[in-house]
């Protein structure tokens, strides 16, 4: 038996970082599937494939909202933030006849695997890989089932506030543009967005103090 296991929106300002994993028998029917990591597939694709995979295995996934995840960081880093969420799918889902396969977040793959292990209870085989998610085909198969859960996240998202917010990365023009002008609007940022990354505190003090510069 194997295991992938996946997040998507690691980096995101606005919306939920999600967690998938799958356990299959073995990797053959994915191969048949062509599945890639994610970001290379269309959504209409991805969410295609989803329906095929969740056929195929046992699968969990977590959704770690905005707020929970500025919470958390307040005590621990975004790594490890990452690896408690694995490890639980991992206890969830593995007993020790099963191979993880996990794609790695630090930098240091070795170090990322130790920092998932150190919140088991049990000695797991734990793969840990820069590119695991287009190297297996049992990664690729759960950053499907991130992506896609995270997409259907956001769109509730835009239906909640009534406004296209993009895809809530930093580098996403329509995002930054939504941020500002919620903003300036409101005075505030927007619910679902992740106060403590440095975009958001930096749109926030820089309509501050253009405010204060009118006086």
């Amino acid at each position: 038996m194997i295991c992938g296991i996946d997040e998507a929106g690691r980096g995101p300002v606005i919306g939920p970082m999600v967690v998938a994993g799958i356990v299959v028998k073995e990797d053959t029917d994915l191969i048949k599937l062509d599945v890639k990591d994610s970001k290379r597939l269309s959504p209409k694709r991805r969410k295609s494939l989803e329906a095929e995979i969740k056929k195929l295995g046992t699968y969990s996934l977590r959704v770690i909202s905005a707020e929970e995840i500025d919470n958390l960081r307040e005590e621990m880093t975004l790594n490890e933030i990452e690896a408690g969420l694995f490890a639980s799918i991992i206890e969830e889902l593995c007993d020790e006849t099963v191979t993880v396969y996990v794609d790695a977040a630090s930098t240091d793959e070795e170090k990322f695997a130790s920092m998932i292990q150190e919140k088991l209870e049990e000695p797991m085989d734990i793969i840990s890989r820069h590119g695991a998610d287009d190297s297996y085909p049992v990664v690729s198969a759960a950053s499907i089932l991130a992506k896609v859960k995270r997409d259907e996240e956001v769109e509730l998202i835009e239906k909640e506030l009534g406004e296209e917010i993009g895809s809530g990365y930093p580098s996403d023009i329509r995002t930054r543009d939504f941020l500002m002008r919620w903003i300036n609007q409101n005075g505030d940022l927007p619910p679902h967005t992740r106060k403590s990354w440095e975009t958001a505190r930096e749109m926030l003090s820089r309509s501050k103090n253009s405010t204060l510069d009118e006086f």
